[in-house]
């Protein structure tokens, strides 16, 4: 474990989609002028959205959200601070799962107060056997001024600012209670220069992290020069500190003071607010640990009214002594009093600067002869923000060249061109054929996929997946041709599979689909696999050898894409007819009336 808590580099993946607490991270981010927001993600069990927009500054920012911390982490592998903001209810099983992530998590906070006790034991004992640094539960977390600070901690920007918690100070603070921290915070402010960090240890009676931890890690942080310990009535870690002291194991000047001196007034025990402030024993009360601590050479004043003397005279003698040096006051960056949320979100492509880039890529690198890209690498950046190998982006180009045109007798084709008849514009008249797309039209190549790679998935023979297609009353999307067989074969299918085969790293899906064609070609000779059917499969085999997992393919299935890629291919053909249209100065189109079937009997009346 690090000397320091937290740097400016550090990220957080944050459980429970807590706003306001979201909010203020990163309101403190842009005020010290983090490079990177402190969010890395947001996990989100019960929420459908992929991300959510937050400020950062003037500007908007979107913070991924995932269902599961598994999820999150396998895109935040840099993210090493959990911070835990489930209910009592959940909040050890979430902490558990994040404990047992191996070293992924450095330091978990855990926000909720009234975890059962006999489960706060056993989970800061696996943070303790992990190595993994537990704050809580039932704190509101910890701060490296100028760095990092969680959740809540520290109030609005503006006592942040008062408190001098917008730059590191010198002292290093551990207290019980989230109130007091605060107020301790602004205490240090007034009387020295700030806070180097700060932890809330948590006010349940079984805390991951207890003040021992910190004051030795604060003892080896160079950034530390002297401690202040804020106890209260109850329990006996206070004496773990003394004895540490004695053993010197802590060198550096300890100010201390345990608050609760009022509870020998009373006749009984008295509980103050935290479930482990509450004195068993005569020395877990504040008077007696005050008076151990102050006899082991610790600071400790005579009543808290008097804390802030202490803290100034610790300070002032360190600054003498040349331990503590000027602070140079950073430069704040103020947060705009208006912020207005943006209501559109575009991630492909950006406009404002001197030149328009695609995902990140000027449009003079892709689009001049000389560059070497092809519509495949527009294809790849503008549809899936990513830079595809030559062979993927040849394939796409391929695609979209044999799906462009199958002749004038199609329906979106002669949609478009009695449209155009019809003295319409070129682009209504491709809006009418590109209208007909859908399940009937262009819908094999989203079918095939799906149910191919479903069946592939589930690890089904070919002969279960044609018995599964059979019960389920569907026609298997991409197998059939009208006119070719296996005789007669579709040389566009030939081309396609001949070029996965030479070009693809792997092409298991057409392999499967080639040993369901074999079933299916034994029963009839054209009940092969078509050009829809090559064209999906081939896809989630591309997909698959560019990395992709198993569910981001499906969502592309679900979200239209292969389709999309008919509807590119076909628009070239749609215009192609229609501008055929134009220039035959072709007339009105009316359909044939012997080519029409009437039936047409006369209406009922109702009376």
């Amino acid at each position: 474990m690090s000397s320091r808590l937290f740097t400016k580099d550090t990220q957080a993946i944050f459980w429970n989609n807590n706003k306001s607490a979201i909010q203020r991270m990163l309101d403190y981010d842009y005020v010290i002028g983090r490079d990177k927001p402190s969010v890395a993600a947001i996990v989100a069990p019960t929420s459908s959205n992929k991300f959510e927009k937050f400020f950062y500054g003037p500007d908007e920012i979107m913070v991924p959200l995932y269902k599961s911390t598994t999820e999150a982490v396998a895109d935040h592998k840099n993210a090493d601070v959990f911070l835990n903001f489930a209910s009592f209810r959940t909040a050890y099983d979430v902490s558990m799962e994040a404990i047992n992530m191996g070293d992924q998590f450095r330091v978990i906070m855990v926000t909720a107060e009234g975890i059962p006790e006999r489960l706060a034991r056993k989970m800061n004992q696996a943070a303790r056997d992990n190595d993994t640094l537990v704050i809580g539960p039932a704190t509101v977390g910890a701060i490296t001024p100028g760095a990092f600070k969680i959740a809540n901690i520290g109030g609005t920007i503006e006592n942040i600012i008062n408190s001098k918690l917008h730059r590191a100070g010198s002292a290093g603070l551990v207290t019980r209670s989230g109130g007091l921290f605060n107020e301790l915070c602004n205490i240090i402010s007034l009387n020295a220069d700030g806070i180097a960090e700060g932890v809330a240890i948590g006010g349940d009676r079984f805390v991951g992290s207890v003040f021992i931890d910190h004051l030795l890690r604060m003892e080896e942080n160079p950034d530390v020069k002297y401690m202040i310990l804020l106890g209260e009535v109850g329990g006996t870690e206070e004496y773990k500190v003394i004895e540490a002291v004695k053993a010197g194991k802590i060198k550096k000047p300890i100010i201390a003071w345990c608050i609760g001196t009022i509870a020998k007034y009373f006749s009984s025990g008295v509980q103050f607010g935290h479930a482990g402030a509450s004195a068993n024993a005569e020395r877990e009360t504040a008077e007696a640990k005050n008076a151990a601590m102050r006899e082991a050479g610790i600071h400790v004043p005579t009543s808290f009214n008097e804390l802030p003397l202490t803290i100034h005279q610790v300070y002032t003698d360190l600054k003498k002594e040349g331990v503590i040096k000027e602070i140079e006051e950073p430069e704040i960056k103020p947060i705009p009093a208006h912020r207005k949320p943006k209501h559109f979100i575009c991630t492909i492509s950006d406009d404002r600067g001197e030149e328009a880039t695609y995902a990140g890529y000027p449009i003079s690198s892709v689009a001049t002869p000389d560059t070497g890209k092809s519509i495949g690498d527009v294809v790849s950046l503008l549809w899936f923000k990513k830079v595809y190998p030559k062979w993927a982006t040849d394939f796409i180009e391929t695609v979209i060249k044999t799906v462009a045109d199958h002749g004038p007798a199609v329906s979106g084709a002669h949609n478009a061109k009695v449209t155009a008849r019809a003295g319409k514009s070129v682009v209504e008249s491709l809006v009418t054929g590109l209208l007909t797309i859908g399940p009937r039209f262009g819908g094999a190549i989203d079918g095939a996929a799906k149910y191919f790679k479903y069946a592939n998935d589930n690890n089904m023979t070919p002969q279960e997946f044609l018995a599964y297609m059979k019960k389920q009353g569907i026609p298997i999307p991409g197998i059939g041709h009208r006119i070719k067989s296996l005789r007669n074969p579709d040389k566009r299918v030939e081309g396609l599979k001949k070029y996965a085969k030479e070009f693809f790293p792997s092409t298991s899906l057409l392999d499967y689909a080639l040993e369901v064609e074999q079933l299916t070609t034994s029963k009839k000779d054209n009940l092969i696999l078509n050009v829809d059917g090559t064209i999906g499969i081939l896809m989630v085999d591309m997909w698959r050898a560019l990395g992709y997992s198993e569910e981001e393919i499906n969502e592309f299935i679900e979200s239209g894409t292969l389709n999309s890629f008919f509807i590119l291919g076909r628009t070239i053909g749609f215009i192609g007819h229609v501008l055929d249209e134009k220039r035959l100065g072709m007339p009105m189109y009316r359909h044939p009336m012997d080519d029409i079937l009437y039936d047409v009997k006369k209406a009922e009346e109702i009376k």
